[in-house]
């Protein structure tokens, strides 16, 4: 095979920097394994590494720093074939760590090659994860103060089942990438180099001295035993496979004539246990289910159990363009904390807005009408509320009818849930 890298553009680093010799071995890795440029993808992030998706007829992507793996997990989930190259420097790898910790769990079939020469070179020498205390870099003694990184122990530890340690002089380093790029999982080679237009400045650091302090640590030399597994992407298809086709989606159609044309918004403001994201939902089926379009937003406390919800639903006989709710039709008012939240609301509304106003909620002074309702004396629960306001609102002809919200609870709700539903439906009068 002819080389792959671009005579257009061809590979510039500072004299003696360990990266050309990777660029130049990484190349004729791909002419003994017989690839062309249109079965591999060089994804890169920023620093000098990050140039060499420009410098090989490869497809290509080049990213924010430290991301490159995130691309990379994308791109081979999705064209599986492809042989998938991620070239960062340890700048990216500390700036990444979380994504290198989660391709080791994972096992994807991607090739990492850490360009590693121990200081972020292309933006003034600073530290990095990987530099020595003892080394004189240019962000002060900031290097002094933290343990530098073995990446081969975190990748080994994380689960990575392949980890390679070498030096850039290696004599056969095109092999030893080339082992990397043949096994089937995620694989990490960090290969060790020299920065001349920075780190080798203030510090001795040749191929001999790269040699000894290579000879000092644990071999790092490839498949990590007890790592070994399937390889993340064909072992997902082979458990998707097995699973049961999914349910066709469920189609709603037209079979009813709004009470209303134009916009209809409705606010519905609660507490958390009282299903008002569900009301919302079955709101939407309701329009859906006279030819509207409908959108719902909903507004909870993290705490879920506790605190207000809120759900906002637009039905509209036009394109909805913007989602936000400015000028209710409707107002379930259904607990004082939902109310209170959305305070700023009220004193904006006309008297062509309904508020359905439960009778243990104060609300704040506005010009809007008010249909009171005591839920306690009707024996309905918290929780039935909302269900029973929609009811209320099917009876007004307001935003929905009855059939439309008849619809829309036997399409939501199956077995007893739908009987109990039912009757909490027909539970409230005018």
């Amino acid at each position: 095979m002819d080389s792959l890298l671009n005579t257009g553009r061809p590979p510039v680093f500072c004299p003696g920097c360990a990266h050309d010799r990777i660029t130049r071995a990484l190349d004729k890795a791909f002419q003994d394994m017989g690839l062309s440029g249109n079965q591999i993808v060089i994804v890169t992030d920023i620093g000098c590494s990050g140039l060499f998706d420009t410098f090989f007829h490869t497809h290509a992507l080049h990213g924010l720093h430290g991301r490159a793996l995130t691309y990379a997990t994308g791109i081979k989930l999705a064209r599986p074939e492809l042989k998938v190259i991620v070239t960062m420097g340890d700048g990216g790898l500390g700036i990444g760590g979380a994504h290198l910790l989660a391709a080791c769990r994972r096992n994807l079939d991607i090739t990492l090659l850490i360009l590693n020469n121990f200081n972020f070179g292309m933006t003034g020498g600073q530290f990095s994860a990987t530099t020595p205390p003892q080394a004189r870099v240019g962000s002060g003694f900031l290097n002094m103060l933290e343990n530098p990184m073995n990446v081969c122990q975190v990748a080994a530890a994380a689960g990575a089942a392949y980890v390679a340690r070498c030096s850039a002089f290696h004599k056969d380093l095109s092999r030893e990438i080339e082992k990397a790029v043949r096994f089937e999982g995620f694989s990490l080679m960090d290969i060790w180099g020299v920065c001349p237009g920075r780190y080798t400045k203030k510090n001795r650091m040749t191929p001999q001295t790269i040699d000894e302090s290579l000879a000092a640590l644990p071999p790092a030399e490839g498949p990590v035993i007890q790592n070994r597994r399937k390889e993340y992407g064909s072992h997902y298809r082979e458990l998707a496979a097995q699973q049961k086709p999914a349910a066709p989606l469920a189609k709603i159609e037209a079979i009813f004539d709004p009470p209303a044309s134009g916009r209809q918004e409705v606010l519905i403001l609660g507490s958390a246990g009282m299903r008002i994201i569900t009301a919302g939902e079955i709101l939407c089926i309701a329009g859906l289910s006279a030819g509207l379009r409908a959108t719902q937003k909903n507004d909870y406390n993290i705490t879920v159990l506790r605190g207000p919800s809120i759900s906002e639903v637009i039905l509209s006989s036009q394109a909805i363009g913007y989602t936000g709710i400015d000028r209710p039709s409707v107002i379930l008012a259904l607990s004082q904390e939902g109310v209170d939240q959305r305070r700023h609301r009220f004193d904006r509304l006309e008297n062509n807005t309904l508020i359905v106003k439960a009778a243990d909620v104060e609300l704040p002074a506005c010009r809007a009408r008010t249909h009171p309702v005591d839920f306690k004396q009707l024996g309905i629960k918290p929780p039935d509320r909302a269900l029973a306001a929609l009811s209320l609102m099917a009876q007004l002809n307001q935003a929905i009818h009855r059939q439309m919200l008849q619809f829309a609870v036997t399409f939501r709700f199956r077995g007893k849930a739908l009987s109990d539903a039912l009757e909490h439906v027909q539970s409230i009068g005018i």
